[in-house]
């Protein structure tokens, strides 16, 4: 809505985002202009041209030909939003909850590694809006800030950690005992990724920052358990950081040894005690007998998520895996969602599909790399505006109303009409 003054805006308990684009296009009147362009196309643009070579293709490639990535964007076309009118739409809100905690949208940043590769300010900026914005925030455990600092930046905010399960679990266990200490209320943990799939420009360039410019980052140079097995390998991390950056990813986050289902309730137990009974969730989910085997081993939630094509190449669009796991365990557990999101229709779609929650990755990426702190500001407020416009015009007033009679669907086989080079 256009009127800076209306009603509904004392009547939400989240801010009216929508406003955003009234104050856009009065900015011009006053000499204010955006930081970016929010089109995922030209942010995407943007992004390349201002990060180096090596943060660019890290932050945009995925695995093989990209075919999943293909299949992420080609889901969400095939699935279309039915609007509604004649709706009250005056009295909408954004406003959802999540274990318990109330959030201003369905919406969340998804964990995403080695944020310094892209700005500075690394993984303290998004932390830090997440907060303002008072949606969740959810920290890589490859993150190249402090699990310390990053709560810091955070304040109050929500906050989950994303765990890659070390095999060395005094290291694993230390991490999850630092994470609660700091106000992370949640543990994922990604099951996708023990280690990186075949990134072909990654893998021409050498392009792996562990083993050159940022070695083990903050995160696990100030984690007491890694630290002493860096003794006792007689490592010293200021005389050799690149050998002390490789031991940390190669053995405790990218590691190579498939964990499994046999493991997984030890794993929950330690955290559970650890935390005192916080949620634990499973990130990586695409197979409906996966789903079900998480809800018998007692997860509190589960994402959907292909690792937005970064990982198996030729694999199913997760929009498309959600329908599946929703239908299958969507009553028992609390589901959530990424991959491939790249703006409102595609958080709307997700959530009609049975999703509760939608993680987003890629597009605040870009903006830090491409405008730093001020660009994820204005990309993640300006989602929300965009989310809160949609629901408006397409007659949805709450999260709630957003069904699967909100959506139709097209054949499987339907092709996105486009190049395969999508956003």
């Amino acid at each position: 809505m256009s009127d800076a003054h209306n009603p509904n805006i004392k009547a939400r308990e989240t801010p009216q985002w929508g406003l955003l684009q009234r104050e856009m296009f009065w900015a011009p009147n006053e000499g204010r202009h955006p930081p970016l362009n929010t089109s995922p196309d030209k942010l995407k643009k943007l992004a390349e041209e201002r990060l180096s070579e090596a943060g660019w293709l890290y932050s945009s490639c995925n695995a093989g030909q990209s075919w999943t990535h293909y299949a992420n964007r080609m889901a969400f076309y095939r699935h279309q939003i039915i609007p509604r009118t004649l709706v009250d739409t005056n009295s909408r809100d954004t406003v959802t909850t999540l274990f318990g905690q109330r959030m201003s949208a369905p919406v969340g940043f998804a964990p995403i590694g080695i944020n310094r590769i892209y700005h500075p300010t690394g993984e303290l900026s998004p932390a830090k809006v997440a907060a303002e914005l008072n949606i969740p925030y959810c920290l890589s455990s490859a993150g190249s800030y402090s699990i310390e600092e990053t709560a810091k930046a955070n304040g109050n905010g929500p906050r989950y950690f994303q765990l890659y399960w070390s095999p060395d679990d005094k290291v694993a266990t230390s991490m999850l005992e630092r994470a609660h200490k700091a106000g992370y209320s949640a543990c994922i943990l990604t099951t996708d990724t023990w280690q990186l799939g075949w990134r072909h420009d990654d893998v021409a360039m050498g392009n792996y920052a562990f083993y050159h410019e940022h070695g083990a980052g903050d995160l696990g140079l100030n984690d007491p358990a890694f630290l002493q097995r860096v003794k006792e390998a007689g490592l010293d991390p200021a005389k050799n950081p690149k050998e002390v950056g490789a031991k940390w990813i190669d053995e405790n986050i990218w590691h190579g040894h498939a964990r499994t289902w046999d493991e997984l309730p030890g794993l929950i137990k330690q955290w559970k005690r650890i935390s005192g009974g916080k949620p634990f969730c499973i990130k990586g989910i695409q197979n409906v007998a996966d789903a079900r085997k998480a809800v018998e081993m007692g997860v509190d939630g589960i994402i959907v998520s292909n690792h937005a094509g970064r990982q198996v190449d030729g694999a199913i669009g997760s929009l498309d895996a959600l329908e599946k796991v929703v239908k299958a365990v969507g009553d028992k557990t609390v589901i959530m969602f990424d991959s491939g999101v790249r703006g409102a229709a595609d958080i709307f779609k997700a959530l009609a599909l049975g999703a509760k929650f939608v993680f987003v990755g890629r597009l605040w990426v870009w903006a830090l790399g491409a405008a730093g702190e001020e660009g994820v500001r204005h990309v993640m407020k300006s989602l929300l505006a965009e989310f809160d416009i949609l629901m408006n015009v397409s007659g949805y007033a709450s999260i709630d109303a957003i069904d699967r009679e909100a959506i139709d669907s097209l054949p499987r086989g339907t092709y996105f009409p486009a190049n395969p080079d999508l956003t």
